[in-house]
C-alpha cells in the first residue's frame, strides 16, 4: 500500500459502505456494513463486486455504546480489536485498539471543538450546507507513550465523506491491518460527526 490512503463514503447507498484507495490509484479495501442487525456484522472486501471478502469486523455484544468489535480474516484468524472508551467518547472520540487482551494503540480526535462548531453551524438555513468546507475533523493514532504512528483528517467537500489517511510513523504488518481495520469500524460509528 502506498501512503496516503484516501477513503471515500459512498452517498446514495442504503447501508453504509466505504472505498479506500491508496496514492496510486489502486483499490485497497471496500468495506460494508450489514443493514438491521441487532449485533454488528461488518465484511471488507478485496473488490468493489464484493466477491472476495479479506476481513470480518463483529460486535462482542448487541446494540451497546462501549461494544467491542473483534476483526478476523476470511480463515477465521483472529486479528484484533477496537473498543470505544465509553463516556469518555462523547466529549472526544477515544478508542482503544487490543491485540488479544493488550492495547498498545489508541485513536483520539485531536479537537473536539470541531463537531460542536460544525453542528452548530450546520442549524444556520443556507449556510449549513457548508460546514463540509470549513470544519474538518482530524484524529490521531498513537502509541501508549504518545507518539502518533497514523494521521486522518477529513477532506473538505460539499457532498461526500472523503477522508486521508497518512502514516507518520512505522507499524509493523499486524499493527497496520489492526488500525486500518479500526478507523474504518470508528468512521462508521462517528458518521455522525463531521
Amino acid at each position: 500500500m502506498q501512503y496516503p490512503l484516501e477513503l471515500t463514503f459512498k452517498l446514495c447507498a442504503l447501508a453504509p459502505q466505504i472505498s479506500v484507495v491508496d496514492a496510486r490509484g489502486s483499490f485497497v479495501f471496500y468495506v460494508k456494513q450489514k443493514l438491521f442487525k441487532l449485533k454488528e456484522a461488518i465484511t471488507v472486501f478485496a473488490d468493489v463486486g464484493q466477491n472476495n471478502p479479506l476481513y470480518y469486523i463483529k460486535a462482542d455484544r448487541i446494540i451497546d455504546f462501549s461494544a467491542r468489535y473483534d476483526f478476523t480474516d476470511a480463515s477465521g484468524n483472529y486479528i484484533g480489536a477496537v473498543k470505544r472508551r465509553g463516556l469518555k467518547s462523547l466529549w472526544r472520540a477515544r478508542y482503544d485498539i487490543f491485540d488479544g487482551e493488550t492495547t498498545n494503540l489508541s485513536i483520539q480526535e485531536k479537537n473536539p471543538w470541531i463537531k460542536v462548531i460544525d453542528a452548530l453551524f450546520a442549524e444556520i438555513p443556507v449556510l449549513g450546507m457548508f460546514s463540509g468546507y470549513v470544519f474538518n475533523p482530524v484524529y490521531l493514532v498513537s502509541r501508549k507513550d504518545g507518539s502518533v504512528v497514523m494521521r486522518l483528517e477529513k477532506i473538505p467537500s460539499f457532498l461526500s465523506r472523503k477522508f486521508t489517511l497518512k502514516k507518520v510513523d512505522h507499524l509493523d504488518d499486524r499493527e497496520e491491518k489492526q488500525v486500518l481495520l479500526s478507523l474504518m469500524m470508528m468512521l462508521l460509528l462517528e458518521r455522525s460527526r463531521g
